[in-house]
């Protein structure tokens, strides 16, 4: 037993335990969020003719499809994951043989403790290898990343499950009451969600801060490098598994994203492409034109997409008779087909894509 401790270090051991660590739950994570992307790609495969008003600056702007949203968070979830295993393939080196900072006397071979444990290869300097936390850093950076994308989802469904919206509906396993109102039904699981991204950045900002100022090779203040790592791994593994849950479970309203629709003059727009394509009129003097039909609309109480014909032509004489159908919100959608736009048509071919993805891995 007292030879145990012959060519070794507590800091290439201890390295090796976290890194080991941090390889692990990389690659939980990755797989935690694979589940995340199939579940929000069955949720757009669904909805990808369930119109809703797409936003800038969260008002009102051109109309989309619900599974078009959600494809977009699929696309965040999808960089995550390759950011996590970028990770763990760039962290794959075994840290064991490097001793306290400058190798070892005994005849040793790290390329066979690297090997047993799984490792690509040994890594290259010891003196860097007991002082890195880089893998530490990565790990924290890609669960802020990753929660920050999470967070986004979750302000969305907050808002849109308020009264204002009633876009969609939280399931009673993801909201609660009030302590005194009963009607109240409180999206406690996304808010939660929202607020442990404050929580996982901070442990990001501590480690760099631990870590700016050290001279090689290993100092005490690496003591600090793990409890924030310990915290936001588990943080990221619960919040992903809550997350999945609640997506799979909430209830889309439809019919309320649609009335929505017919707010805010989506397909405005349109014209101006259409008067651009048809009518050969710069593009800026199409926006004047468009702008005018949209007072119009204005005045008369209605939506861009409810003016007559005639309506339109007491505007500009110049517009048609194919341009009402133009300014239909679904035609306006199914209008963007260009690669990666909303169309319907172009919205199942992106969640094809991604599962084809999904079944390359």
């Amino acid at each position: 037993g007292k030879r145990l401790h012959t060519a070794r270090s507590r800091n290439d051991q201890v390295a090796l335990d976290f890194r080991l660590y941090v390889q692990q739950n990389t690659k939980n994570i990755a797989n935690l969020l694979l589940e995340n992307i199939k579940t929000l790609l069955n949720v757009a495969e669904k909805h990808s003719q369930t119109m809703l008003p797409g936003m800038t600056h969260l008002q009102h702007a051109q109309p989309i499809n619900f599974g078009y949203h959600m494809l977009a968070y699929a696309s965040m979830f999808k960089r995550d994951y390759e950011r996590f295993m970028s990770s763990h393939e760039r962290n794959n080196y075994s840290p064991l043989g490097c001793a306290a900072l400058a190798g070892t006397p005994h005849n040793i071979s790290r390329q066979i403790t690297s090997d047993k444990l799984g490792f690509a290869a040994p890594t290259l300097n010891c003196l860097d290898t007991v002082s890195d936390r880089d893998f530490a850093l990565e790990i924290l950076f890609n669960i802020s990343t990753m929660m920050m994308h999470m967070s986004r989802l979750s302000e969305e469904l907050i808002l849109w499950s308020a009264s204002e919206f009633k876009w969609v509906t939280l399931s009673d396993r993801h909201a609660t009451g009030s302590s005194i109102m009963p009607q109240k039904k409180n999206p406690d699981i996304p808010e939660l969600l929202r607020g442990k991204t404050g929580r996982v950045n901070g442990n990001l900002v501590s480690l760099l801060t631990v870590m700016k100022g050290l001279p090689l090779a290993y100092n005490k203040d690496m003591q600090e490098d793990k409890e924030g790592v310990f915290d936001s791994v588990k943080t990221a593994t619960l919040s992903l598994q809550v997350l999945e849950e609640m997506i799979a479970d909430m209830t889309v309203n439809t019919e309320n994203m649609n009335k929505a629709c017919m707010i805010g003059h989506l397909s405005a727009t349109d014209l101006a492409d259409y008067l651009v394509k048809v009518a050969n009129l710069p593009f800026r003097d199409a926006y004047h034109i468009t702008g005018d039909a949209v007072n119009l609309a204005e005045t008369k109480g209605l939506d861009i997409s409810e003016l007559s014909l005639e309506d339109l032509q007491s505007i500009d004489e110049r517009i048609g008779e194919g341009v009402v159908a133009l300014l239909d919100n679904r035609a306006s959608m199914n209008a963007r087909e260009s690669e990666g736009g909303t169309a319907t048509i172009r919205t199942l071919e992106q969640v094809e894509n991604l599962r084809g993805w999904l079944r390359d891995l």
